[in-house]
């Protein structure tokens, strides 16, 4: 079984600091779909594939406690106990969620929670599903608008001083917000969906944690998978899938985004390199703050992302890029309304 016997096979990857003081490699490892979204997994494929990130040199892993219904969560703690040496060390940082809860058979499915005493109690659940004595990155994962974001910083930061967390995370939340809660608060990283098809953070939230020191941490960085050539129609997804319901997938939306491809496709051809290595390399280069966190199941699509860090793209080919896919140029929104039913804040 694969342990810590062989974390000298692990793979140098360029560090970048999220926040003022938490160093991980460039790229991340996005856990989600080892639970659902994506259609059916495998736990043990996914175990065996998380002890892979680790050896390739991938020090940031995400999860939330939404995912599976703590499901994610297990599984990172099975990993880490194989592990411990490295985590111990420092080798690995984890970083999970909170603040979204799942109804039992309601309406919506799902709520935003943010009280006190909710983030608490999901702290606590997490810690004990993760294994660990401290998150080192823990995210609240929608705000809630009922609920002063003081009031939330304010129970985050107990946590801190409390040792149970390390870090402050908020998760698709404005610049205003943003700037609100960092002044109670320091704000280590803000996750929210960025790519080349994802790209309205770029006007005010992005600048925001440029200029306050946050750590950039973007979610979906090739685009559900559609930034990386390989999908061409819905029906092909498995079912549970969640990208069969997303607008932006369906009829001539999809057409329509799929024709956006071919300068990726052409440029990707030219350095020897993959669509979805261009869409990352584009991604990394918009800020030294910014650590993309693409998820996957597979060990050979794991090396072809990693395989992104050490790309580089002429300044004309990333003008080139940001010119092609602008946010106009996308057709569909980024979920249906009823996916983000319960969730959008």
């Amino acid at each position: 079984m694969t342990n810590d016997t062989n974390n000298s096979a692990a793979q140098a990857l360029p560090v970048r600091i999220i926040g003022s003081s938490l160093a991980v490699s460039a790229l991340g490892f996005g856990a989600m779909g080892m639970s659902e979204f994506y259609g059916p997994s495998d736990d043990i494929a996914s175990i065996k594939l998380l002890h892979e990130v680790a050896e390739r040199g991938v020090t940031l892993i995400d999860t939330a406690d939404l995912y599976g219904r703590g499901h994610n969560e297990l599984l990172i703690g099975e990993f880490l106990r194989a592990r411990r040496t490295l985590y111990n060390a420092g080798g690995l940082k984890i970083a999970t969620k909170c603040g979204i809860e799942r109804t039992t058979g309601g309406t919506p499915p799902r709520r935003i929670n943010n009280s006190p005493e909710y983030i608490r109690s999901c702290c606590e659940a997490s810690l004990k599903r993760l294994d660990v004595d401290c998150i080192d990155l823990y995210y609240i994962h929608r705000v809630d608008p009922a609920i002063p974001i003081e009031d939330t910083m304010d129970c985050l930061a107990g946590l801190v001083q409390e040792g149970k967390i390390a870090q402050v995370g908020l998760c698709e939340v404005s610049a205003n917000t943003l700037g609100r809660a960092h002044r109670i608060h320091p704000v280590a990283a803000l996750q929210t969906e960025y790519s080349l098809w994802s790209r309205e953070v770029e006007d005010e939230i992005l600048p925001m944690t440029q200029a306050l020191g946050i750590g950039f941490i973007a979610y979906s960085p090739l685009g559900r998978g559609f930034l990386t050539g390989c999908l061409t129609q819905t029906d092909t997804l498995a079912e549970g899938d969640f990208r069969r319901a997303n607008p932006r997938f369906q009829g001539d939306n999809m057409i329509h985004n799929l024709i956006l491809l071919d300068t990726m496709r052409d440029m990707a051809a030219r350095y020897g390199a993959t669509p979805g290595q261009v869409a990352l390399c584009w991604l990394l280069a918009q800020g030294d703050n910014i650590v993309p966190i693409p998820g996957t199941r597979r060990s050979a699509y794991l090396a072809e992302n990693l395989g992104a860090a050490s790309l580089t793209l002429a300044s004309a080919d990333l003008a080139l890029l940001s010119e092609t896919m602008t946010p106009h140029a996308v057709h569909g929104a980024r979920y249906s309304s009823e996916g983000m039913q319960g969730i959008n804040a």
